[in-house]
C-alpha cells in the first residue's frame, strides 16, 4: 500500500491532520465623544507546551524550576504534578500540553515567556502562547444596553451588533495541526492570511452625563418601587445623544439592571399620554382656529365623548380657563374638546400633522431593533368616534421615547427636526473611514409663528404648570409633563406611565431629554412628581458642569483697591500654607476641624478667617474651585483625572461637578479666572 498508493494515503492523511483554520481578527473599539474607551478588546493567553521541542540539556537543566514556577504562579497542583506531566508527555511523544485552562494576561504572558525552557522560545522551548480576545469595559455597566453585546451565533444588541460589520474587521487563516487528543496546533506557513483588524467607533455618548442619567434614574426607580425606566439625553442641535440609560427589576426584584433598551425598541412602544398634547396644540395653532388666550369651558373636570367619559386629573375640574392655562395643567377635557371641535369632521387632517412631524414612521435610527410608531387611520375598522379625542390627549397610539424626545426637539431647535445620532465616526487609527453628519429630517414642522407660541407654552408648564416643582431660579426649563393608564389585557389599569419631556435652557437650548418611569407605586404618581424631579437633576448636574451654558463669574480681587480695613480676597488651598500667610500678615484665622483635612475653604465672619473642611480625599470628583491651578492640578491628577484648562488665576468653573463618580483616565476641564 505504501508503494502503489502511497500518494493517495499521504494527501489523505495531511488533509485529516492538517487544516487552514480561521484566525479570528481583534475588534475594534467603542470610544466616547471624549475618547474614552467603553469596550475594547483585551489579549489573553493559553499557555501550551510542546515538551518533546527542547533539547535534552535544555529540558533537564529547566525542569525543576519551570514545574516550581507554574505551581507557584497557578496555586493549583504541586511543583511534583507539573513537573510528572510535562515529563510524561515528552516521554510519550504528545506535542500538544495544556499546562493550564485559566487564561493569563499580556503583562503574565511576557513575564512567563523568561522562565526557564520558556526562554528559549516556541522553535527551541516549546512554548506556545495562544492568544485569545476578551471583550472589557473599562467604565463596567455604564452605558451597558447602548454598547451592547455580541455571541458566537453574531446576534446580539446595542452598538456591538449595529455595528459588528465594521468593529469585527476580516478574519485571516492560518495553518494548523491536528495532535493528540483531537487538539489543533498553529503551524507558521508561507500562505497565512494575516487578519484585517476591525475599525473603532467613536460614539457621541458622554460619560459624565450618563453617569448622571443613570444615577438620577435609578434613585427615583428605587424610591418609587417601579418596574423600569428610560432616560435620553440629546444635543439640540445636532442630535448627538449625549447619555441613553434604560434601568429595569432584576429577577426576582432584586435591584436593578440595564437589561432592554426601553428608549428605542419594541417593549418601548407605549401610549404616551400628555406630552402628545403637545403634537395637538401644534396642529390647533397651525389651523389658526384658536387664540392661546381664548376661554375654553372645562366644567367639573368630565366631558362625554359618546359612550364613554373623559376626565381631568383634578377632581371638580378647572371650570373656565384659557386655552393657555389648560396646556400648562393639562387638561384632558379642554385638548380634546378644541381637537374634537376643529379636525372631529376631517380627521385625516389631524392625522397630516402626525405624518408632517415625522412622528408616523421609524426614525431609522442607527442601532437595530427601533420600534415603529403606532396610529390608527381614519379608514381603519377599529377607529371609532372617540379615537380622536383620546388620540389627542396620548391614548390609542404608540410611540417610542426616542420619537417623543426628537418632537421636543425639534420645537427647541426653532422647528427644524433633526435625526437622533449616536455614532459619529469610524475610524481604524487616523485612518477616518466614514464620518456621519446632523442629518435634518424636517426643515420646520411648523410655522415659526407657531413654534414660537409651543416653547412659550412649554416654559409656561414649569413656570406656572404641572411641572412648577421642578422650575429653577438659576437657569429655565420647558417641558411637558406626561401620565398615562397603562393598558393590561385590553383593560385600562391604576398604573400608570409617566413622563417628562423637555429642555435647558428654556431661553437658548442646548440640551433636550425625555425621562418614563413606568408603574411607580406610592401616592401621586404623576409625570410632575415622578419623572420631572429627574429630568431636573439631570439638567442641574448638566447645567454645573456644562462650560458654555454656565459660566459664573467670582469677584476679582486688585489689591491696590483693598482698604485697610478689608479682608484679602482668599478663596481656597491648604490649610498650613493659608494660615502662614494669614499669621505673616497679621490676619485672624482660625480652623476647628476636627479630622485630618488639609485642603480647607474660607468665609469671612467677625473680622475673622474662618477655615473650613474641604474634603478632596474623598474617592469622588474633588471641589477644587479657588484653588490656585497648581493646587488644582494636584488634587485631581492625584485621583488619575486628566485636566485641561484655559484662563488665567484661580479655578472658576469645573466640567465635572463636585461628588460624581470617578473613572479611569476621565478628562475634566477647569476654567481660571
Amino acid at each position: 500500500m505504501q508503494f502503489v498508493e502511497g500518494d493517495k494515503w499521504q494527501a489523505k492523511s495531511e488533509s485529516l491532520n492538517f487544516q487552514f483554520r480561521q484566525v479570528s481578527a481583534t475588534r475594534g473599539n467603542i470610544y466616547a465623544a471624549d475618547g474614552s474607551l467603553l469596550s475594547t478588546s483585551l489579549p489573553f493567553y493559553r499557555v501550551v507546551i510542546d515538551p518533546v521541542v527542547a533539547k535534552e540539556e535544555i529540558f533537564n537543566k529547566g525542569i525543576d524550576s519551570l514545574a516550581y514556577m507554574l505551581s507557584s504562579f497557578y496555586k493549583d497542583k504541586s511543583t511534583d504534578s507539573y513537573k510528572r506531566a510535562i515529563k510524561d508527555a515528552r516521554a510519550n511523544g504528545k506535542r500538544y500540553l495544556i499546562l493550564n485552562r485559566r487564561q493569563v494576561g499580556y503583562q503574565d504572558m511576557q513575564a512567563m515567556s523568561k522562565w526557564p525552557i520558556f526562554r528559549n522560545g516556541r522553535n527551541s522551548g516549546g512554548v506556545i502562547f495562544e492568544k485569545v480576545e476578551k471583550r472589557y469595559r473599562p467604565f463596567n455597566n455604564l452605558a451597558n444596553r447602548t454598547v451592547g453585546y455580541i455571541n458566537e451565533d453574531k446576534y446580539g444588541a446595542g452598538i456591538e451588533y449595529s455595528f459588528n460589520e465594521y468593529l469585527e474587521g476580516q478574519n485571516g487563516k492560518a495553518l494548523f495541526q491536528r495532535i493528540a487528543g483531537g487538539s489543533w496546533k498553529p503551524v507558521f506557513d508561507a500562505e497565512d492570511v494575516k487578519p484585517d483588524d476591525g475599525f473603532d467607533v467613536l460614539t457621541t455618548l458622554d460619560v459624565n452625563i450618563q453617569d448622571v442619567a443613570e444615577s438620577a434614574l435609578l434613585k427615583q426607580l428605587i424610591a418609587k418601587d417601579a418596574a423600569f425606566g428610560s432616560v435620553i439625553v440629546m444635543e439640540v442641535a445636532t442630535g448627538k445623544i449625549k447619555a441613553i440609560a434604560n434601568l429595569e427589576k432584576n429577577a426576582g426584584g432584586r435591584g436593578y439592571g440595564e437589561n432592554y433598551n426601553y428608549a428605542i425598541g419594541d417593549q418601548g412602544l407605549t401610549e404616551p399620554g400628555s406630552t402628545f398634547k403637545l403634537l395637538s396644540m401644534l396642529a390647533l395653532l397651525e389651523e389658526g382656529k384658536i387664540n392661546l388666550n381664548d376661554s375654553i369651558e372645562t366644567g367639573n373636570g368630565t366631558f362625554r365623548f359618546y359612550d364613554r367619559i373623559m376626565r381631568d386629573a383634578k377632581n371638580g375640574g378647572y371650570g373656565t380657563i384659557t386655552i393657555k392655562d389648560a396646556f400648562e395643567k393639562s387638561s384632558n377635557v379642554a385638548i380634546s374638546k378644541l381637537v374634537e371641535e376643529n379636525f372631529g369632521h376631517q380627521p385625516k387632517k389631524f392625522i397630516s400633522y402626525i405624518e408632517k412631524a415625522g412622528l408616523d414612521q421609524p426614525i431609522g435610527f442607527q442601532l437595530k431593533g427601533e420600534g415603529a410608531p403606532y396610529f390608527k387611520n381614519p379608514e381603519d375598522k377599529y377607529w371609532y368616534g372617540t379615537t380622536l379625542p383620546w388620540m389627542s390627549i396620548g391614548y390609542e397610539t404608540k410611540l417610542t421615547p426616542l420619537h417623543t424626545l426628537m418632537f421636543y426637539n425639534a420645537v427647541a431647535n426653532g422647528g427644524k427636526m433633526v435625526k437622533p445620532m449616536i455614532v459619529q465616526a469610524i475610524a481604524r487609527g487616523n485612518k477616518l473611514e466614514k464620518n456621519f453628519e446632523t442629518e435634518v429630517i424636517r426643515k420646520s414642522i411648523a410655522s415659526e409663528k407657531t413654534i414660537k407660541q409651543l416653547q412659550m407654552l412649554l416654559q409656561g408648564v414649569v413656570d406656572n404648570g404641572t411641572a412648577k416643582n421642578i422650575h429653577n431660579a438659576d437657569y429655565k426649563i420647558a417641558g411637558k409633563t406626561g401620565t398615562a393608564q397603562k393598558l393590561i389585557d385590553g383593560r385600562y389599569t391604576q398604573l400608570y406611565y409617566t413622563s417628562f419631556a423637555g429642555y435647558f435652557p428654556a431661553d437658548n437650548p442646548k440640551y433636550s431629554a425625555i425621562v418614563v418611569i413606568d408603574s411607580p407605586k406610592g401616592f401621586a404618581a404623576y409625570g410632575g412628581d415622578i419623572s420631572a424631579p429627574v429630568f431636573k437633576e439631570i439638567a442641574d448636574k448638566i447645567y454645573a458642569q456644562d462650560l458654555e451654558i454656565n459660566v459664573k463669574s467670582q469677584p476679582k480681587f486688585q489689591f491696590a483697591d483693598m482698604k485697610t480695613d478689608e479682608f484679602p480676597f482668599i478663596q481656597a488651598g491648604k490649610v498650613d500654607e493659608l494660615q502662614l500667610l494669614c499669621n505673616k500678615f497679621g490676619i485672624s484665622n482660625h480652623y476647628n476641624n476636627e479630622g485630618d483635612e488639609s485642603w480647607v475653604k474660607s468665609t469671612v465672619s467677625n473680622k475673622s478667617i474662618q477655615w473650613k473642611a474641604n474634603k478632596v480625599e474623598a474617592p469622588t470628583v474633588p471641589d477644587v474651585s479657588g484653588l490656585s491651578l497648581r493646587d488644582a492640578l494636584y488634587v485631581l491628577e492625584n485621583k488619575g483625572l486628566r485636566v485641561v484648562y484655559e484662563g488665567k488665576g484661580r479655578v472658576r468653573n469645573q466640567s465635572m461637578s463636585p461628588g460624581m463618580t470617578i473613572y479611569e483616565n476621565i478628562v475634566i476641564k477647569l476654567v481660571l479666572g
